[in-house]
């Protein structure tokens, strides 16, 4: 497709979503895709591409610098800014997937939370989830993925690893800085944790 085709087309798709009522600040530089589908009320930043295949519910949002392909949002959902969201992902009611967040083929469940930093890939996520900064599931081992479950009210501290094949069970707590690799029981903290030392009245060589 030529530029001015494609200018041409991004223009008429801007105004079919102006017309259904959708928000945008800049629509210049919002970038549709023809098979697009777009809730009530939604309102989009600036500099955000939605790609093929992607459908927005209703009171939804979506800021500045986010890239969505092949998605489901269902409503009352957050995205962004600069977040990542890639094929077979799905949004469901009242979850927030926040800034610096890259998402890949993984149901997010109603009011889950990923809010920053954080990679998630082959995963099924229940309800009610809190996943800490840096925290990423390791879904690839250099021959074949494999899935993460994190079960409803789990709580995910900052900068966790999770590696997959895993399950982790309802209502658990995962330690900031925590390396899993097995399933971990329901109600439970896990954490894997070097001991701190300390040098006391350490001096630096010079």
């Amino acid at each position: 497709m030529n530029q001015k085709k494609f200018e041409n087309e991004q223009l008429k798709l801007r105004n079919k979503f102006k017309k259904k009522g959708v928000k945008m600040i800049a629509p210049e530089t919002v970038f549709f895709s023809k098979n697009t589908k777009i809730g009530k009320n939604v309102t989009i930043d600036p500099f955000v591409v939605i790609s093929e295949n992607v459908t927005l519910g209703n009171n939804v949002r979506i800021l500045a610098f986010s890239h969505l392909e092949g998605v489901k949002i269902d409503n009352n959902v957050n995205v962004g800014p600069y977040a990542r969201l890639r094929p077979g992902t799905v949004l469901e009611n009242g979850s927030k997937v926040g800034n610096f967040v890259e998402v890949k083929k993984s149901t997010i469940g109603k009011n889950s939370k990923i809010n920053h930093l954080s990679y998630i890939g082959d995963s099924i996520i229940g309800k009610e989830v809190n996943i800490g900064a840096g925290t990423i599931t390791c879904n690839y081992d250099g021959v074949k993925k494999s899935k993460t479950i994190i079960n409803d009210g789990v709580f995910v501290g900052s900068n966790s690893s999770l590696v997959a094949p895993i399950k982790i069970e309802k209502k658990s707590v995962i330690g900031a800085g925590s390396v899993i690799t097995k399933k971990v029981s329901k109600n439970s903290l896990a954490l894997t944790r070097a001991k701190q030392t300390e040098v006391k009245n350490y001096k630096r060589k010079k």
